[in-house]
């Protein structure tokens, strides 16, 4: 693909991006029942039977939300949980459990859940508060703080303080999305290139998409992170 194709990728298609959600949930017939919801509602779930594979998940792809059980097997809820935390992953998080004392309750907020829902427990609620979760993490439900600036996920825009908006392809787009929506992740070219360009060849695009958005928002929009990849800049 040539730069000049690169960079002239489409803006005409404003459908908005699919909304992630991790499910980590080892019960063989809740977890199937949690992707059937979510997928009838319009998300795009992914299922983690185990905290191992859901720690693995959470780590190398990009979620919106995540639904995270606490009696897992392999790794703990709550351990899984403060290590996404330590490790800059920033996913708003709901506990979905049985265990539901005061207690239980506050040890899940403290390990940095946003939410916490006790088995068993109303369809509707659960989805109303995973829309919650969405609204929290993007402002008004479709927009992103990138520095000082904002980032509209639905019209590919950057508004910048001063007022100047500027519009972005629908690649550099989803590059910004995944950088924004965990600003203090570094992440590998290899775990862009499967979150923004799966169809890609190589890594290289990722550099070529990275020049762009630093040409469009500055050079610090996106920092190269020494022997990692990038992550979302200071504004």
């Amino acid at each position: 693909m040539s730069v000049r194709a690169c960079e002239s990728d489409t803006m005409t298609d404003a459908a908005p991006p699919p909304v992630k959600v991790l499910v980590v949930e080892d019960d063989r017939e809740l977890g199937p029942l949690l992707l059937r919801l979510f997928r009838g509602a319009g998300y795009q779930p992914d299922l983690a039977p185990d905290g191992q594979a859901g720690l693995h998940l959470a780590l190398t792809r990009a979620y919106d939300a995540m639904i995270l059980d606490r009696g897992l097997p392999a790794i703990e809820g709550l351990d899984l949980l403060s290590r996404l935390r330590r490790a800059g992953v920033a996913v708003p998080v709901l506990v979905l459990t049985a265990l539901g004392t005061v207690s239980d309750r506050v040890a899940g907020l403290d390990s940095g859940a946003e939410d916490y829902l006790v088995k068993p427990f109303e369809v509707d609620e659960l989805l109303a508060r995973v829309r919650v979760l969405l609204r929290g993490r993007t402002g008004v439900g479709e927009r992103l703080a990138v520095g000082a600036a904002t980032f509209d996920l639905i019209a590919r825009t950057v508004t910048g303080p001063d007022g100047v908006v500027t519009a972005l392809s629908g690649r550099e787009s989803d590059l910004l999305r995944l950088l924004a929506r965990n600003p203090a992740r570094a992440f590998t070219r290899e775990q862009i290139v499967t979150q923004v360009f799966p169809d890609a060849s190589g890594v290289a695009l990722v550099d070529t998409y990275v020049h762009y958005l630093r040409r469009k928002l500055g050079a610090a929009a996106v920092v190269t992170v020494r022997g990692v990849g990038y992550r979302l800049g200071p504004g």
